[in-house]
């Protein structure tokens, strides 16, 4: 029998909602792991669905690299402040706070480049392909290509995690979605380098 104790420790460990838990044990007979496995199964799929649920808890964290040379701020925000204070998502945005700091990205997603900045980028990069002497009908191929590298250069969901490069930043947002069962977006930051212009 599945006891509200029972669905308050899974709450506990996955950070998922009351009646996601109690289904989730109820539908494993109570098995604690398999209940677990359940709700990141499920997670994963309505990861989805969430991210048009308002996200306006969260946390502000400051991280200040080695030498103080370089400081981020970054704002993290979530569904609720029970998951405002789940380790698992403070471990998130401190990697976040730590990749800014290491990747200088410009934006969060691609969709934030302005037209113009994407107009200029793909302009010199069918110069570069037509100086290399590059055949026309390549070209549009090779701009599309270095285009993706481009965005991972300088979207922050687009580039590769700095603990792990096989997982994009997006990914790891994704996987963390899932686990928790709320929306969670990386609302704004600050990159700050000690010398630079503003």
């Amino acid at each position: 029998m599945v006891t509200t104790e029972m669905i308050k420790d899974l709450r506990e460990k996955t950070g998922c909602g009351m009646m996601d838990c109690k289904k989730a044990l109820n539908e494993n007979n109570g098995d604690f792991e398999k209940a677990i496995e359940f709700l990141r199964k499920k997670g994963l799929a309505a990861a989805a669905k969430r991210s048009d649920r308002v996200a306006c808890q969260g946390v502000v964290e400051s991280y200040i690299h080695n030498g103080n040379k370089i400081g981020v701020l970054v704002e993290v925000n979530s569904e609720s402040d029970f998951v405002a204070r789940n380790d698992d998502f403070h471990k998130f945005v401190k990697d976040i706070a730590m990749q800014i700091a290491a990747s200088a990205p410009l934006y969060i997603t691609k969709e934030e480049v302005p037209q113009e900045a994407l107009d200029k980028e793909k302009e010199v990069l069918e110069a570069q392909a037509k100086e290399s002497g590059k055949p026309a009908q390549a070209i549009a191929k090779i701009v599309e290509g270095r285009i993706s590298k481009f965005y991972e250069e300088i979207c922050l969901l687009e580039q590769p995690f700095i603990r792990d490069p096989k997982v994009k930043i997006r990914d790891l947002l994704a996987g963390l979605v899932a686990k928790i069962g709320e929306n969670i977006v990386i609302r704004r930051f600050t990159r700050y380098q000690l010398g630079e212009k503003s």
